[in-house]
């Protein structure tokens, strides 16, 4: 079993590594489902950390219908962190009909000219045919996908998860994230799923003031418990 954690945050790339996780996904905001982390940050978490750090590429909030304006962004901070060292991206580009749109082909070529992993994050659950779209998904040459089984947890989308790994297991990495803990990782690795995602943060404070958000920390204790669950 491998675990990513996800985490926009230096502390959660060194609890991750200390604490025995195989990959990071490096986001900005995660309270928005994680957008682009800055350019500082991502050299930060490579230079000082000690473990694979896959960059977030998404450009804002919101739908992943992009204009080519947004393209064009996500273009250029995929060059650049592969400049910075990143072990891969992870980004998603839908049409307006929920389907993947053929510019995922020429964004997971670019990143691949660099010799980094990709993976196609949860747009994936926002497809109107998962069937169809993991295979244009395959074809492209994506070598993940994270996914919570088109639903809002991967616990309640298990069946569809399973079923992706039964299918498309042996032709692409199938990773379950989304509402992923102690007490649920046996029931994805009872799927053969082999690769798990999830976020651990725990407020600070209660409350947010001026509508400036809630400043978090990393929840070692769940990183610890998720890991220790599989022993």
């Amino acid at each position: 079993m491998k675990f990513e954690l996800c985490t926009d945050s230096l502390e959660g790339v060194i609890a991750a590594q200390e604490l025995g996780c195989n990959r990071v996904e490096l986001c900005a905001a995660l309270s928005i489902g994680g957008i682009t982390p800055s350019f500082g940050m991502v050299k930060q978490c490579v230079e000082r950390g000690n473990i694979e750090i896959h960059a977030m590429i998404r450009p804002r909030e919101g739908d992943f219908v992009y204009t080519e304006e947004e393209i064009e962004v996500m273009e250029y901070n995929i060059k650049q962190f592969a400049l910075l060292g990143v072990k891969g991206v992870v980004f998603g580009v839908l049409n307006s009909n929920s389907t993947v749109a053929d510019t995922n082909k020429h964004l997971c070529e670019l990143a691949k000219s660099y010799q980094l992993e990709v993976t196609f994050h949860r747009a994936f659950d926002f497809l109107i045919d998962p069937n169809s779209g993991i295979e244009k998904i395959i074809s492209i040459g994506f070598d993940r996908i994270l996914s919570s089984g088109l639903s809002d947890t991967a616990e309640k989308g298990l069946a569809v998860l399973e079923m992706l790994q039964l299918n498309y297991g042996e032709k692409i990495q199938i990773m379950a994230g989304s509402g992923v803990n102690a007490g649920n990782v046996s029931k994805f690795i009872h799927t053969g799923i082999q690769q798990i995602h999830f976020t651990a943060r725990k407020p600070i404070s209660d409350s947010s003031q001026l509508e400036m958000g809630i400043k978090m920390e990393v929840d070692k204790t769940k990183i610890q418990r998720i890991m220790s669950s599989i022993n």
